[in-house]
């Protein structure tokens, strides 16, 4: 089914104040503009970006369905790691980036509480003040004697002691996009014509190339002719300002992606950026502008050298399944065993969802640094998978 088709003459209408928008950057900078660019304004750019917008993009009704969204659960293993941390600190605090619908800070904080492990602040940084309003919404219900400590952020804090929270916000980040011509590295940028938004290679800045170069070193292995992929030019300098940020605690990031020599095998030669509009998957960001999210997967390797060049400490690198269980999932479980039927029924789909292989379990990993701070992470526990990087 064409996707264009089910859009809404209001929805029609904003993709194409954006596009508008695009098309003067496009001008502007000479015919043609990096995906990197592109990506930015179709997720970021002011009051009509993906996230800046206010479209229903979370749970049932929205475009993709997250970890806290599928169960509970998956916010209580994560609670039980921050209180971890948040035990071996004087007043330390929270920080969540990008909260979504606020689901995971409503449970995470109820979790905290009922551990008797509250945070001294939670803080949220969020750049869609839709998403915003509806977190406040959510949280006033659910925690009324909390929200005088749950602050919303513009930019990151300065001297942060605590844990820093990243759910589903690496793959959200803005890639390059490449491909690999006769032996050299092409930029796959956007133009436009008649028709719309359409693909247009550039010979790549020597920035991309050699990044793409580095990449093919690390592997050891040379990108063949069309190969097509990603790369994170912005990695770096987004986590050193969060290691500048944090004086003393953990980050912990949660997003499906894989090691450096998986990400770019041969099997994966047209690379990992998927967009998901109403619950459907698809490869086409140049449609619904606006009004899908866009999508890379996560390079764990790249994510890891960023961390360590920016003065942290690698603590450890899980699949999600693995990290949720050494956080305290079978526990958990064992504590909801005199539930009813139904509910030990539900409890046991949510669980297949978020650990079984076929479904996030072995897609989505963990990772976690620290910095000042010498603690083993329970969550890396039950197994730790930094000799894959």
């Amino acid at each position: 089914m064409d996707l264009t088709q089910q859009l809404t003459t209001e929805e029609q209408a904003h993709s194409q104040r954006l596009l508008a928008v695009i098309r003067a950057e496009i001008e502007r900078a000479g015919g043609w503009i990096d995906f990197h660019t592109f990506m930015s304004l179709a997720l970021y750019a002011p009051g009509l970006g993906y996230y800046s917008a206010g479209t229903h993009k979370l749970g049932v009704g929205g475009d993709f369905t997250t970890a806290p969204e599928i169960s509970p659960l998956f916010s209580r293993c994560v609670a039980r790691q921050c209180a971890q941390v948040l035990q071996q600190l004087t007043q330390g605090s929270v920080l969540e980036l990008g909260a979504g619908s606020g689901v995971m800070a409503r449970d995470l904080l109820l979790e905290l509480e009922r551990i008797a492990a509250l945070p001294e602040r939670y803080c949220i940084l969020e750049v869609s003040a839709d998403l915003r309003a509806r977190q406040q919404a959510l949280l006033q219900q659910a925690l009324p004697h909390y929200i005088n400590r749950v602050q919303w952020l513009d930019r990151l804090p300065e001297h942060f002691v605590g844990v820093i929270v990243a759910n589903e916000v690496l793959d959200a980040l803005p890639v390059q996009r490449f491909v690999i011509e006769g032996k050299a590295v092409q930029a796959l940028g956007v133009s436009y014509n008649e028709q719309g938004l359409i693909w247009q290679r550039r010979t790549a800045a020597t920035e991309l190339s050699n990044a793409v170069r580095a990449i093919e070193e690390s592997t050891g292995d040379v990108l063949p002719d069309g190969y097509c992929s990603e790369v994170n030019l912005q990695l770096s300098a987004w986590i050193q300002a969060l290691a500048n940020s944090l004086h003393s605690g953990a980050m912990l990031f949660i997003d499906y992606g894989w090691p450096q020599r998986q990400y770019y095998s041969a099997e994966r030669r047209r690379g990992t950026l998927s967009c998901f509009f109403r619950q459907r998957m698809h490869d086409d960001p140049l449609i619904n502008v606006g009004l899908q999210d866009i999508t890379a997967w996560v390079d764990f390797t790249a994510l890891a050298e960023a961390g360590l060049a920016a003065g942290l400490e690698l603590q450890g690198f899980a699949t999600q399944a693995h990290f949720l269980f050494g956080a305290g999932l079978q526990e958990l479980l064992a504590d909801m065993s005199e539930q009813n039927d139904a509910t030990r029924w539900q409890l046991s789909q949510q669980v297949q969802k978020l650990t079984l292989p076929g479904e996030m379990g072995e897609s989505f990993k963990a990772m976690a640094f620290v910095k000042n701070f010498d603690i083993e992470l329970n969550g890396f526990a039950f197994r730790d998978l930094r000799d894959r990087l």
